[in-house]
């Protein structure tokens, strides 16, 4: 076991061993110089910076693929997705900055990949940068809005996209409530779930599944990269020669990236992941201004706040997190709704004294708004309660010693409440009532066990809503 430990350590090293296992993948990267001819470029900060860049190119794909995961169509040869990603210099951060597809941009002067004419600077969508003049109007673009200085560029497809996750063995992500989008084919019911590569790309590809629309698809792009670098830290992949050199394989073997990304590079971030958990990753989007900026000829665009947004990226420059630090939380079960939006009435449904009182304290623990003042439902000795349960059509099959089973009433209308407090008290029975209202009734049954802590995806996180891969990825 120690020597292949110290083998696995040694090939992810930056020493001979494994200068031997990595070299050779360099030649199956398709190289491009997205640096060419660049002038006036921002001034390098702390720590690395990598602009990864989604395309939504398919020539690749099989057509029982394209079939299956909805990918026909024409591609637009844009940029489907834009991530900026600084490494911190220490090598135990990861920031990912999300930038709309359809933020306004000004392209700087460059010439036209289409039609080969100079084109002077102009306004227009940022993922219409690769269209006109590639990885290098890219980076050009993304510079000049940001001020960062981009030191890598690393270009993934559908296909190399799909063949990564595949090789890792697939990637589990969770949702709490069904998803569903006819565009992409993307179907999911609530829950975990182990997503294959084309299932992934339908889950990062989705912008129809609810209002939020592009904004809602960066934030599952997220939660996807949050989870694979779970899986990635967790599977053993980078403390297993053969399989680090299969995976990096399959992916290198399908990316475009600049000419300094190669060899060293890629021991360092294998170095640096080593130590890596969820929790050293953190993921944001940019500020948004105005979420729908017309302009003629272009159509809807996003525009930034200019204020905070310069204030991210002047902490990229800098080498500061984003997240704010927060003290280590036990996991949680992740819930729709949170728990101090759900009031509770607790009621101790067996002979058991002081079972209400102990579920009460537990639920409120947890986060839950409890009345504090549970109540005794035995039979035969509540008669107002029992005369309300007739009235509401309340069978709760109790027994002469007590109810078997712990019980959750609720109004319909609060059903999405109903299921996050269901999902505190495992193996509980949902039983709507209407016109109970917006209070939840719990019933301690016999057996009551322990109340399953549970939390709500936080909505703002911190000064520029960053959220680390802990707190997005699946418990």
């Amino acid at each position: 076991m120690r020597m292949v430990t110290g083998l696995s350590v040694l090939v992810l090293g930056a020493g001979g061993v494994g200068h031997a296992m990595v070299t050779g993948l360099e030649t199956g990267i398709d190289r491009i110089d997205p640096f060419k001819d660049m002038k006036n470029r921002p001034p390098a900060g702390t720590g690395t910076n990598l602009l990864l860049v989604g395309t939504d190119a398919r020539d690749r794909i099989t057509a029982a693929e394209k079939k299956k995961y909805r990918l026909g169509g024409a591609p637009c040869h844009c940029t489907d997705t834009v991530m900026l990603v600084h490494l911190s210099a220490d090598k135990k951060r990861a920031s990912v900055v999300s930038l709309p597809r359809d933020s306004y941009a000004e392209v700087p002067e460059h010439r036209d990949g289409t039609t080969g004419k100079e084109r002077p600077a102009h306004p227009s969508k940022l993922n219409a940068a690769y269209a006109e003049g590639g990885p290098n109007l890219t980076v050009r673009t993304v510079e000049h809005m940001t001020g960062v200085k981009v030191d890598h560029y690393l270009e993934v497809d559908f296909t190399s996209f799909m063949k990564t996750v595949d090789a890792l063995g697939g990637v589990k992500i969770c949702t709490t409530r069904p998803m569903k989008d006819a565009y992409t084919g993307l179907d999911l019911a609530a829950g975990s779930h182990e997503l294959n590569g084309g299932q992934a790309l339908q889950y990062v590809r989705s912008r129809h599944i609810d209002g939020a629309a592009d904004l809602g698809r960066m934030q599952r792009q997220q939660k996807f990269l949050a989870s694979l670098i779970a899986q990635a830290t967790s599977s053993g992949v980078l403390l297993n020669p053969v399989k680090f050199r299969d995976v990096t394989a399959t992916m290198l073997g399908s990316v475009r990236a600049d000419q300094g990304f190669g060899t060293e590079q890629m021991l360092e971030l294998g170095q640096a992941m080593r130590g890596f958990s969820p929790a050293s990753s953190e993921f944001a989007s940019v500020p948004m201004g105005n979420v729908s900026y017309r302009v003629k000829g272009i159509g809807t665009t996003v525009t930034w706040d200019k204020a905070k947004s310069k204030k991210l990226f002047q902490a990229l420059r800098e080498d500061k997190p984003l997240a704010p630090v927060r003290p280590p939380r036990p996991k949680a079960v992740q819930v729709d709704v949170a728990p101090r939006e759900i009031r509770v009435q607790v009621y101790n449904g067996t002979p058991k004294d002081g079972l209400g009182r102990t579920v009460d304290d537990a639920l409120r623990a947890t986060g839950f708004d409890t009345t504090r003042t549970p109540l005794n439902r035995e039979p035969h000795t509540n008669r107002e309660q029992q005369h309300v349960d007739d009235e509401q059509n309340v069978d709760d099959e109790r027994e002469p010693y007590g109810l078997k089973r712990t019980l959750v009433t609720y109004d319909p209308r609060w059903d999405q409440s109903a299921k996050s407090l269901a999902a505190a008290l495992p193996g509980a029975e949902l039983r709507a009532v209407r016109g109970q209202g917006s209070t939840m009734r719990v019933t301690a049954g016999a057996d009551f066990d322990k109340v399953q802590r549970v939390r709500a995806e936080e909505k703002n996180n911190g000064e520029y809503g960053a959220v680390t891969g802990d707190e997005v990825a699946c418990p």
